[in-house]
C-alpha cells in the first residue's frame, strides 16, 4: 500500500449528500470484475450516459478536474451497502483523499485499508472548500499534510484535522491493519509464550508439544 504523507492535488466538489455506495460502484460491477479494473466503473451511473458515452454534466468529466485525487463531498458520503469495492473503485480511479462532514461508518474504516485518507470537517469548512474548487478555472489544488494534520487550501487559512493515531501511523507507514500487526509479531510471540506457561489449559495440546 502506498504511503500517505503529503498530497498536493486537484480537488473536485461533489455537493450531493448521502451518496450511496451503489453510485460509487454498482453491484453488477462487483460480479466478475477483477480488483484492479474497477476504476473505470467508479460513479458509473453518473459518469456515463445510457449509451456508454461520458456525461459532460458530471463533475469528474469536466476538463478542469482531470487528474483529481481529492474529493470534497456532502454529508454521509458512501452510505448504504457495506462494500469494500467502493473504496477500491475510488482508489483505482486515482482518489487518495476524501473530505466530508461525515461518512458511512464501514466505508470510512475501509478507506484506511486501501491507502485513502478520509477527513471529517465541519460543514462550513466543506462549503468553503467546495466554493474554492468550483470557482477555480484550472482546477483548485489543495495540500493535505498528514504528518502535521493540516490542509492548505488554494486561498484562505490552513485548516487542521484529526485522524485516529493508529490509523494515522498506518497510512504514514503505508500499512493496513495486518501490516501494522505484523510489526509486533515479536511482542505477540513473547506474550503467547508467557501466557502458555501461565495458562496451559486454554491452549490445544498440540501447541504445548
Amino acid at each position: 500500500m502506498e504511503k500517505f504523507t503529503k498530497l498536493t492535488a486537484i480537488a473536485a466538489p461533489l455537493e450531493e449528500k448521502n451518496i450511496n455506495t451503489d453510485i460509487i460502484i454498482p453491484i453488477k460491477r462487483l460480479v466478475g470484475t477483477q480488483r484492479g479494473k474497477l476504476g473505470k466503473f467508479a460513479f458509473e451511473p453518473w459518469r456515463y450516459k445510457p449509451d456508454g458515452q461520458p456525461d459532460p454534466d458530471f463533475i469528474l468529466n469536466n476538463p478542469r478536474y482531470i487528474g483529481t485525487e481529492i474529493l470534497i463531498a456532502g454529508a454521509n458520503f458512501a452510505c448504504g451497502s457495506s462494500r469494500e469495492g467502493a473504496v477500491w473503485a475510488l482508489q483505482e480511479f486515482g482518489i487518495r483523499a476524501l473530505m466530508a462532514p461525515s461518512f458511512g461508518a464501514i466505508f470510512f474504516n475501509n478507506c484506511f485499508q486501501s491507502g485513502i485518507l478520509p477527513i471529517v470537517l465541519q460543514e462550513t469548512v466543506i462549503e468553503d472548500f467546495m466554493l474554492e474548487a468550483d470557482q477555480s478555472e484550472i482546477g483548485a489544488k489543495f495540500t493535505i499534510n498528514l504528518e502535521s494534520q493540516v490542509i492548505k487550501p488554494p486561498k484562505g487559512e490552513p485548516v487542521t484535522f484529526d485522524t485516529e493515531p493508529f490509523r494515522r501511523q498506518a497510512l504514514l507507514a503505508g500499512l493496513d491493519d495486518l501490516g501494522m500487526t505484523m510489526l509486533r509479531v515479536g511482542e505477540i510471540d513473547s506474550f503467547q509464550s508467557k501466557d502458555r506457561n501461565l495458562r496451559p489449559w486454554i491452549y490445544p495440546l498440540s501447541k504445548q508439544n
